[in-house]
């Protein structure tokens, strides 16, 4: 069976993904971890991020791995563990660029579904329900208010270098890439269950989910 959480930022989508898999015993899948470790990738060997070609070469000899581990997920790059190292800002400052590539995607795509074969999933993301797993057996949207979203992004940084104010500029320019980009562009599908979790808890949208479920 395959679950996604389709969402944009800071919407609850890997907190909620991660219970929930807990809750019904299933795999938890991060496909945005696919593009952070190839970024991380790109940035190590010193790749021009906008230059597709390249990009397009070195991820076809890049080994990328997303394993399930007792505290989330463990990602490799050619063997190496990099799942601490992928969260890095500079990471997160490049990942837009990767993410924006349809050839890169479809690559990376492909992997995410050979990670998910023969398994129970939740998978969580931006394009999980329209174009990794279009015929997933349930698809939800989770979303809330910008200033919502900003104030947990400010709380889970804890870096009192940046302001609430900054953050929730970021946020609603990451919101307007992801939904503006050519390729696999932040959308709700028709046969989506949309959830705003602005006043929820994570308890009760799991809750919610799984009386849907």
């Amino acid at each position: 069976m395959i679950i996604t959480i389709d969402g944009p930022s800071a919407s609850g989508k890997s907190t909620v993904a991660k219970a929930l898999a807990r809750r019904l015993g299933f795999h938890y899948l991060d496909t945005g971890a696919f593009y952070r470790a190839f970024t991380w990738k790109v940035i190590k060997v010193g790749v021009d991020p906008k230059d597709e070609n390249a990009l397009y070469r070195l991820v076809k000899e890049t080994q990328i791995e997303v394993q399930n581990a007792h505290t989330g997920i463990k990602v490799l790059v050619d063997g190496r563990d990099v799942t601490e190292e992928i969260r890095d800002p500079q990471v997160t400052e490049k990942v837009h660029y990767i993410a924006s590539k349809a050839r890169i995607r479809k690559h990376l795509v492909e992997l995410q579904r050979q990670t998910a074969a023969g398994t129970d999933v939740v998978a969580e993301g931006r394009d999980t329900g329209t174009v990794v797993f279009p015929k997933a057996d349930k698809k939800f949207y989770l979303d809330a208010q910008p200033e919502e979203r900003a104030r947990r992004r400010y709380a889970e940084l804890g870096d009192k270098k940046t302001t609430h104010e900054k953050v929730l500029e970021e946020l609603r320019l990451r919101d307007q890439r992801d939904s503006t980009r050519q390729a696999s562009p932040l959308r709700r599908g028709p046969d989506f269950i949309c959830l705003d979790t602005t006043k929820l808890t994570v308890e009760e949208v799991v809750d919610t989910l799984l009386k849907k479920l």
